[in-house]
């Protein structure tokens, strides 16, 4: 009876030290990325024209979705901007 009881929690901590290094590796990965953005914007300075150079620099990739009807008959459409290193922004 000790020794199930030994087993499920030796089990569970194995789950829980998996959980905490895959958590680690999250965390070094985003600091190591915040890192490289920090990098890319010291290289870039303060633009003051937006060039097709600066662009493939700071954006991975740009998301058009379908268009919809608007509430007022307008018409919506979503676009996301995916940035390097970081993602998107809200």
């Amino acid at each position: 009876m000790l020794s199930q009881k030994y087993q499920a929690e030796q089990a569970e901590l194995e789950q829980k030290i998996q959980k905490l290094k895959a958590d680690m590796s999250f965390v070094k990965e985003t600091a190591e990325n915040a890192e490289k953005w920090i990098e890319l914007f010291k290289k870039v300075g303060y633009p003051e024209e937006l060039t097709a150079e600066l662009l493939n620099t700071l954006i991975e990739k740009i998301l058009i979705h379908e268009a919809t009807e608007g509430e007022f008959g307008g018409r919506d459409q979503e676009i996301e901007i995916i940035y390097r290193f970081v993602g998107k922004i809200d």
